[in-house]
């Protein structure tokens, strides 16, 4: 058999094993793996590198259409290919409007046309005003539904995302429990979180630790219960975003130990920023829930390192560098980081850690493809979409301002110390980006709907 690619004598990272080995790539798919394959008309020398299924990032926000000054998918996506990403699962906001029925997802499939360097599945949203509509995203081939039970969304602003309360959310599972639906949840108390950071604000408590202090673990703990037993109750499966405290991590941990249908994330923010370090970077660290002190990080690293927590996201929220500007607690929340995961958590878990490299991949891509339901995508076997990306271990650099492809050229992780590269990323067997050359000359991304896989 004659093949289009085959990669030699990388580290590839399979489904229960890393080993040193060949991959033939045909009509962009992984056709065989195995020593000593031949028979292509382009080689790929992989020596010294590891080969790993291409990044699924189950949470990013492009802010395209509405807000294409906070981040297009054009700057978005390309600077996803350059950190090892291939797939992102995209959420339902920051643009405008936000995608919460069939006008508004058919809004962005149009302002994407010819911008995507990588693929993207996307989620529809759970909203208080929406309850009726949901039908419309699912015909459409949504993989999931994304909600608040935080405050979220400009008031002032009609077709902006908005929060649910109790009611709405068991209204809404309900009817996605039907669908077959996952439910994707940023949980933290809304009241008390509001009502702490009000407080704070006006007894002038403006700094990093201030607003940590807003949003204390007890209130990601409580609506985390809460809404496990609410979507117990309707019979919804549940995914909970960005899970920043290993009190947190643990409520989902019991649910799961007693049956229950309900799966977890993190972003590489948690494990490796702290409040002290969000003190000196200031507003660009900003997020919620927030950067927790030394003490989280560590039983974050635990139940990481542990199983308990099933992918790793970027939660890349960008904005304008103006919306950073004043205080921490004035400030825009969200971090610029899809640039900056394969390779910080690659150094971080895997090099200083000891994390095995098949872990590293579960949670990079793999997890992520099976909890979404993206058949074709997540790993390195036989018939699945040839998504790769080469990392070169113990290689330092120094991220840079120049060296990010975002929109607006900033980060949390500017000037840090990063110990692996990304070498090369594969989308179905195509290169969309070398660290030599550079990007291919045409974004060759598409949309992953739920009924066309």
């Amino acid at each position: 058999m004659s093949f289009d690619l085959i990669i030699k004598n990388g580290t590839v990272i399979l489904e229960n094993e890393a080993l040193v080995t060949d991959i033939a790539i045909k009509d962009g798919k992984i056709a065989a793996i195995g020593e000593g394959l031949s028979g292509a008309a382009n080689v790929m020398d992989a020596t010294g590198l590891v080969v790993s299924p291409g990044m699924v990032d189950a949470h990013t926000h492009i802010s395209e259409p509405g807000r294409t000054h906070w981040e297009g998918y054009e700057t978005g996506t390309r600077a996803a290919a350059k950190g090892g990403i291939t797939t992102m699962i995209e959420m339902p906001l920051n643009q405008l409007p936000a995608t919460v029925d069939r006008a508004s997802i058919e809004m962005k499939f149009d302002a994407a046309k010819g911008k995507l360097t990588i693929d993207a599945a996307q989620l529809g949203g759970l909203v208080s005003y929406n309850l009726d509509r949901l039908h419309e995203l699912d015909e459409v081939g949504v993989v999931g539904f994304k909600c608040f039970v935080a405050t979220c969304g400009d008031r002032g602003i009609d077709n902006d995302f908005r929060d649910v309360n109790d009611y709405q959310f068991w209204r809404g599972t309900k009817t996605l429990a039907e669908l077959g639906q996952p439910v994707l949840v940023h949980c933290e108390n809304a009241l008390i979180c509001d009502e702490l950071g009000d407080v704070a604000k006006k007894e002038g408590r403006l700094t990093a630790h201030d607003y940590v202090a807003s949003r204390p673990v007890f209130t990601e703990v409580e609506a985390i219960r809460r809404i496990l037993y609410l979507a117990k109750v309707t019979g919804c499966r549940l995914h909970i975003c960005h899970v920043s405290s290993p009190e947190g991590v643990a409520e989902v941990t019991r649910a799961r130990q007693e049956g229950q249908d309900v799966t977890c994330e993190s972003c590489p923010h948690y494990f490796v920023l702290d409040t002290g370090m969000f003190e000196e970077i200031g507003t660009l660290a900003k997020c919620s829930p927030p950067i927790r002190d030394k003490a989280n990080q560590q039983g974050m690293w635990e139940k990481l390192l542990n199983g308990e927590i099933d992918c790793l996201v970027s939660d890349h929220s960008p904005c304008p560098p103006e919306m950073k500007q004043g205080n921490i607690m004035q400030a825009w929340g969200g971090i610029a980081g899809l640039q900056s995961c394969m390779d910080v958590m690659f150094d971080e878990a895997v090099q200083k850690r000891g994390m095995p490299l098949t872990q590293f991949a579960h949670l990079m891509a793999t997890n992520a493809a099976d909890i979404f339901g993206l058949k074709n995508k997540g790993r390195i076997a036989p018939g699945k979409d040839a998504d790769l990306v080469f990392i070169q271990p113990n290689s330092s650099y120094v991220l840079k301002n120049e060296d990010l492809e975002y929109r607006h050229k900033v980060s949390p992780y500017v000037g840090f110390t990063i110990g692996a590269r990304i070498m090369k990323t594969i989308l179905r067997g195509e290169v969309i980006y070398d660290i030599e050359s550079g990007f291919a000359s045409k974004p060759i991304g598409k949309f992953i709907l739920k009924h066309q896989q």
